[in-house]
């Protein structure tokens, strides 16, 4: 399993690099944004962990710019900015989990564990790799979307969301089983992540629609299906 480290504290990543190559990870390190950046455009990793605070590019627009390349890899955000405000902007913009220093390394190694188990996930035998909704078609291998024949650019988490609700049509979903599903724990129920998620997805999957498919239940969640 290889980790890209990008952290410009050289003791924090030689104990990162340390301990994760005493389980057994193979660790790559980058210093700054734009390192990283090439090394994960250049490389295939399992799991890319970094700060914010970044000499250069910083560490959401390293994020950004690996999500619009396409490199869905999971992003495990570690620094020392700690706010609420912080995580969830860490997390809106293409992070899967975020952990602040100081940390404990037992937790960090079972969330990398974790991220790395989730991504892995081979899709259920239930669910054949094409699912039809209405004019709405998903491949579930190659993650293309289209509808009206139209296809539609999804970022990695936008599509995660889509085919948790594709996969539950006219089930209601709460906001915390969406975090849990998109994010795989629960959150503050004040956070608003889920809502940004949901209204960034309907503006590529419903937006110049004739019909909408996501639904608001006021008090619950949201429903996908047909009215």
């Amino acid at each position: 399993m290889n980790i890209l480290i990008v952290e410009d504290d050289l003791g924090i990543a030689q104990e990162l690099i340390t301990g994760l190559n005493d389980n057994n990870f193979n660790c790559v390190h980058a210093t700054n944004g734009e390192a990283g950046l090439e090394f994960a455009l250049k490389n295939e990793f399992q799991l890319i962990i970094t700060d914010l605070m970044l000499p250069g590019m910083n560490g959401l627009e390293m994020i950004s710019e690996l999500r619009k390349n396409k490199v869905d890899a999971p992003v495990l955000i570690l620094t020392a900015k700690r706010s609420l405000d912080d995580r969830v902007t860490g997390l809106q913009n293409g992070g899967d989990d975020y952990l602040v220093k100081p940390y404990a390394f037992v937790e960090l190694l079972a969330r990398i564990k974790n991220l790395i188990r989730r991504s892995t996930k081979e899709p259920e035998a239930k669910f054949e790799t094409l699912i039809f909704f209405e004019d709405l078609t998903i491949n579930l291998i190659s993650r293309e979307v289209t509808r009206e024949q139209k296809k539609i650019e999804l970022q990695a988490k936008e599509y995660q969301l889509l085919e948790f609700f594709i996969k539950n049509i006219r089930i209601p979903l709460s906001k915390n089983q969406i975090l849990e599903k998109i994010w795989g724990y629960s959150f503050d129920p004040q956070t608003n992540v889920v809502d940004v998620l949901v209204y960034r997805l309907r503006g590529k999957v419903d937006k110049n629609f004739s019909k909408p498919y996501i639904h608001t239940l006021k008090g619950i969640g949201y429903v996908f299906k047909v009215e």
